[in-house]
């Protein structure tokens, strides 16, 4: 396997530890800082909406840095922003170093991505898309869990330690194992913003956001979403994060394969299907651990089957903008996370946070509409030349030209 692809993995091991863990200890943050459940849940909201911001004013004010810079950069960030969360007194600062490590994340993980597609022959993309992308899952099975119990054991501080540790050992992979690769061509802010003016790419980033707000609308909140089933018990609830991220890898790298076969258009409908399903069951499906595990398992398999598919659509609509378009749909996948954590306070407010389930379901149903409506898009903008040069056939050259 191509190494510089493995090593662009790790870093996503790191940024993906750092954004997921904060699920497992939200119940120990809520009573050592003592605010409510709600509010500690927008410990996510700010770090998402930082990365949605951050992600394309990064991408245009660092567009002349080499990739590698621009990776290590992200990783020293990130450092940073889980030291600052660790000594930090108070509530008002863990959020600011949450959004500080927002911003590590937007400068990390489009820079990884989109050279991953560039590195690889056309053919290939799923795959590399993929392997990048395994690095976030392998956070959801191993990185999530154990910063679970280590919050559980000592407590959410020394997980923040444990993430800044994990994120020095991935700069230091990816300072001996990537090599230089140069800046592509600078592109400003408003040039990397345009494309949403396409429907294609408009519809594709709407699903993006609808589905994995609906995603995290439950996951944010998944350590009292699911206390009927754990226990409460940190070691059980880290066990269904590490059964989810498990399940996660499998089905990233399984979509990457299918990708490559089948096309994107089947992988996003089937698993967005089955994820809206599985979440309309969660009210019942969570009572007990079973039942909570095999909801988990569909939840890790058809959720991170999503992410490559979404960024191969967007690579297919437009090829030679694959770096903006990722980082676009990088964005945006953080400002339904940022929803998310709006959405799932509100809900727990209103119904309950058991009832996460039917909500975050309903968001996901809104993305597989719009993914059929991007696929229509899609197959219009194909026969659209050839429809008009079956016109011009019958026409004279005036005409043509009028």
């Amino acid at each position: 396997m191509d190494k510089r692809l493995l090593s662009l993995a790790v870093g996503t091991f790191a940024i993906g530890t750092d954004c997921l863990v904060v699920a497992g200890i939200l119940p120990d943050v809520s009573h050592s800082l003592h605010v409510s459940a709600g509010t500690a849940g927008q410990l996510m909201t700010v770090y998402a909406l930082s990365y949605a911001l951050f992600s394309p004013v990064v991408a245009a004010l660092m567009a002349r840095w080499s990739r590698k810079r621009l990776l290590l950069s992200g990783l020293a960030v990130l450092v940073a922003a889980n030291i600052a969360g660790a000594l930090l007194p108070a509530f008002a600062f863990l959020l600011a170093s949450r959004a500080l490590a927002g911003l590590a994340a937007a400068m990390f993980t489009p820079t990884a991505s989109a050279t991953a597609a560039l590195l690889v022959e056309p053919e290939e993309r799923g795959r590399a898309l993929a392997i990048v992308i395994a690095g976030l899952c392998a956070a959801t099975a191993l990185g999530a869990p154990i910063g679970t119990i280590v919050g559980g054991l000592a407590s959410w501080r020394g997980t923040m330690w444990l993430v800044a540790l994990i994120g020095l050992l991935a700069a230091l992979i990816i300072a001996l194992v990537f090599p230089a690769v140069p800046a592509p061509p600078p592109v400003g802010l408003r040039q990397r913003l345009a494309p949403i003016t396409d429907r294609r790419v408009a519809l594709t980033l709407l699903t993006t956001f609808c589905v994995f707000g609906g995603f995290y609308t439950v996951y944010t909140y998944t350590g009292i979403s699911f206390d009927r089933a754990s226990g409460g018990s940190a070691s059980v609830l880290a066990a269904l994060i590490f059964a989810w991220g498990v399940a996660g890898t499998v089905g990233n790298l399984a979509a990457g394969s299918m990708i490559d076969r089948y096309g994107s258009r089947r992988v996003i409908n089937v698993a967005a299907g089955l994820a809206a399903l599985n979440f309309l069951l969660l009210p019942w499906s969570t009572v007990h651990l079973g039942t909570a595990l095999v909801a988990m398992v569909v939840w890790g398999i058809c959720g991170w089957g999503l992410v490559a598919p979404q960024q191969h659509r967007l690579v297919e609509i437009l090829p030679t903008n694959a770096p903006l378009l990722i980082a676009l749909n990088s964005s945006v996948l953080y400002a339904g996370v940022a929803l998310a954590g709006v959405v799932g306070a509100a809900g727990i407010r209103a119904v309950g946070p058991y009832m996460l389930g039917p909500i975050g379901g309903a968001l996901v149903l809104g993305g597989l509409v719009a993914a059929e409506l991007a696929r229509a898009a899609i197959d219009r903008s194909k026969r659209a030349p050839a429809n008009i040069a079956h016109r011009h056939d019958g026409q004279s050259p005036g005409e043509r030209a009028a």
